[in-house]
C-alpha cells in the first residue's frame, strides 16, 4: 500500500521475482507468471500527474504451491478506470498500449489496422512524445508482444485484439450533426471516414446511438448530439473493458494449476491496488480508489494494533494501551447499509429521474453533522470527505452515469454480430476463450452490476484476507516531482503519520516480537 507513485507495482514485481527465485526452478510456468506484469501494465497502467506508470486497476495475484514448487496462479482484477479511454486531464495520458502500438507497429501493420498519424486521434488528445520516448515505447511494444507469446496468446487473438483497440481510437473521432430534413441527428460528413475505420457500418447507425428526434431549430439539438457522443464513448469504454477482462481470463486459463483436486495446495496472495489520490479535480474514480485504500488501512490497523494488543491483554501482560487513528467511522460513512454513501449512490442510480444534483442533496441531508463529510462550498457541484490520509474534495458531475456503467441495449447486437471473432466472443455469454462453445451462463445476458456493487467485491476479498496471515509492504513516496534520489522529509513524515507507522514502531519496540510456541521453547 502507499500513495500513487510510491512504488507498489515495482515492489510487487520484485516480490514475485524473489518468490520465483526461492522456488529454485526455472520452469516455463514461473517464467509465464513473471511475464504477466508487463502485459497487465501495458493495458491497465497510464501516465498521471502523480506517476508515469500508474496502475488504473487493482490486482490480486494468487500463487499456488505444492512442496515449495509453484503449480499455478490466478489473477483477479478490480475496477479498471475505463473512463480514461475517452478522457484524460491535462498532463495525463491514455493507457500505455495505445502509444506502444503507434511506436511499435510497422507501416504495413498500421495500414492493416487503419491507423493514421497519432496526432489526429481525440482519445489520445493528439499528444504523442519525443523521439526518445517513442523509441522507448517501441521497445515496450516488443516486450508486450513477447509477453503475449510467452503467456500463450494465439497470433489471431493478438491481431483481433489490436484491431479492436484501433477501432476504439477511430470511433472517438466520430462526431454528430443535426439532420435537417427530419430533425434527428446523423454522423457528420467529415467523420464518415472514421466511422468506416472503426468498422461500424453506416446502415446500422440508427442502432448505434439512441436519441430522440428533435427539431434542428430548437436548443435540444445540441443536447441530442451530446447524447450521441455519450453513447459513442460508452461503446469505446465497454469494448476496452471487455478486452482487458478477456486478457485476464486468458491469463488465468493458461496459468491454472494442473493437479488432482485431492492435492492440497498452499497459497501466497499479493494484493496490489491503486494508491491514495488527491488531484486538483477528483472524480468518481478517485472516490473508488480512496475507499479501497481506507479499507486497506483499516485492515492494517486491525492486525497491527487491535489483534496485537488483544493478545497482550488476554495473557495479562503489563501493557500500556497504544492509541491509533481508527478509520472505522469513515468506512461507515462510505459503506454502511442502507445509508452509506455507496448505498445512496446505488439507490439514486436506480431512479431514471435522479441526477448528480439530487444525489448530492441526498448526501448533504444524510450526512449533516458527520465529522468526515463536508458539503461543497464552491459553484461546482460536489462534496468533501476527510479521509485517513487527509481531506479530498470530489466533483460530483458524472457520478450516477459512471456508477450505472451501462451500455445501450441496442448496441449489444452490433458487437455480437461483429465480423471480428474476438469482439463477438466478448459480447456473447460464451467462454472468453477461442475454440470453445461452452457458455459461462445459459439464458439471457446477465445484468451489468453497478460500479458500487463491484466495489463490494473488492471489500469481500479484503474480508477473506482477515483470516489469512498477512505481511504488509508499506511504500513511502519520497517526493512529488517524480525525481530519483530526492527525499522531501516533510512529505515522508506526513505519510509515516497518517499510515500509523510511528505507532507501529512503538508497538514493535515495546511489545513482544519473538513468540515461540511452548514446544519450541521447551526444546530449546
Amino acid at each position: 500500500s502507499g500513495e500513487s507513485g510510491a512504488g507498489k507495482t515495482e515492489s510487487t514485481k520484485l516480490l514475485l521475482q524473489h518468490i520465483m527465485n526461492l522456488c529454485k526452478g526455472n520452469s516455463q510456468l514461473e517464467q509465464q507468471i513473471l511475464q504477466v506484469n508487463p502485459l497487465l501494465e501495458a493495458f491497465g497502467n497510464a501516465q498521471t500527474v502523480m506517476n508515469d506508470n500508474s496502475s488504473r486497476f487493482g490486482k490480486y495475484i494468487q500463487l499456488r504451491f505444492q512442496k515449495n514448487t509453484v503449480r499455478g496462479a490466478k489473477l483477479s482484477e478490480y475496477l479498471l478506470e475505463k473512463s480514461r479511454v475517452v478522457q484524460q486531464d491535462t498532463g495525463e495520458r491514455n493507457f500505455h498500449i495505445f502509444y506502444y502500438m503507434f511506436a511499435g507497429l510497422s507501416l504495413e501493420e498500421k495500414e492493416m489496422y487503419g491507423l493514421l498519424d497519432p496526432s489526429l486521434y481525440r482519445y489520445i488528445s493528439g499528444r504523442f512524445g519525443t523521439q526518445d520516448v517513442a523509441q522507448r515505447w517501441k521497445h515496450k511494444y516488443q516486450e508486450v508482444c513477447n509477453a503475449l507469446d510467452m503467456v500463450g496468446f494465439q497470433e489471431q487473438e493478438q491481431v483481433d485484439m489490436q484491431a479492436i483497440l484501433a477501432g476504439v481510437l477511430s470511433l472517438g473521432n466520430v462526431t454528430f450533426e443535426p439532420e435537417e430534413s427530419n430533425g434527428s441527428v446523423k454522423v457528420s460528413e467529415a467523420s464518415r471516414g472514421w466511422l468506416k475505420a472503426a468498422a461500424v457500418k453506416v446502415d446500422v447507425l440508427r442502432q448505434l446511438v439512441y436519441c430522440v428526434p428533435c427539431s434542428p431549430w430548437s436548443p435540444s439539438v445540441s443536447c441530442c448530439c451530446s447524447l450521441c457522443a455519450d453513447a459513442r464513448d460508452s461503446i469505446a469504454k465497454v469494448a476496452y473493458g471487455r478486452v482487458f477482462g478477456w486478457i485476464v481470463c486468458k491469463i488465468n486459463e493458461l496459468l491454472a494449476e494442473n493437479v488432482d483436486s485431492e492435492v492440497e495446495l498452499s497459497e501466497i496472495g499479493i494484493l496490489d491496488i491503486f494508491g491514495f489520490e488527491n488531484f486538483a479535480v477528483n472524480r468518481f474514480e478517485q472516490l473508488c480508489i480512496n475507499l479501497a485504500n481506507e479499507q486497506l488501512q483499516h485492515f492494517f490497523n486491525h492486525h497491527i494494533f487491535q489483534l496485537e494488543q488483544a493478545a497482550y491483554k488476554e495473557e495479562e501482560l503489563p501493557w500500556e494501551t497504544i492509541t491509533f487513528n481508527n478509520n472505522q467511522s469513515i468506512l461507515n460513512l462510505l459503506l454502511a447499509k442502507p445509508l452509506g454513501l455507496l448505498s445512496l449512490l446505488d439507490e439514486q442510480s436506480a431512479f431514471p429521474q435522479a441526477t448528480d444534483k439530487t444525489f448530492v442533496d441526498k448526501l448533504n441531508s444524510s450526512f449533516k453533522g458527520n465529522l468526515h463529510f463536508q458539503p461543497g462550498r464552491s459553484r461546482v457541484l460536489g462534496f468533501s470527505i476527510i479521509h485517513y490520509a487527509g481531506k479530498v474534495q470530489y466533483t460530483a458531475g458524472g457520478f450516477l452515469e459512471k456508477n450505472r456503467d451501462t451500455l445501450p441495449a441496442n448496441v449489444l447486437g452490433l458487437f455480437i454480430n461483429s465480423i471480428t471473432p474476438l469482439l463477438s466472443v466478448l459480447f456473447t455469454g460464451k467462454s472468453l476463450c477461442y475454440g470453445r462453445a461452452s457458455y459461462m451462463n445459459q439464458g439471457p445476458p446477465r445484468q451489468e452490476l453497478s460500479v458500487g456493487m463491484r466495489l463490494h467485491s473488492l471489500m469481500v476479498l479484503m474480508e477473506r484476507m482477515y483470516s489469512a496471515n498477512p505481511h504488509f509492504v508499506r511504500c513511502i513516496k519520497p517526493n512529488n516531482q517524480k525525481e530519483p534520489g530526492v527525499v522531501d522529509s516533510q512529505m515522508v513524515l506526513l505519510q509515516l503519520r497518517y499510515n500509523g507507522l510511528l505507532e507501529t514502531i512503538r508497538i514493535r519496540r515495546d511489545g513482544f516480537s519473538w513468540r515461540p510456541s511452548f514446544e519450541e521453547f521447551a526444546e530449546r
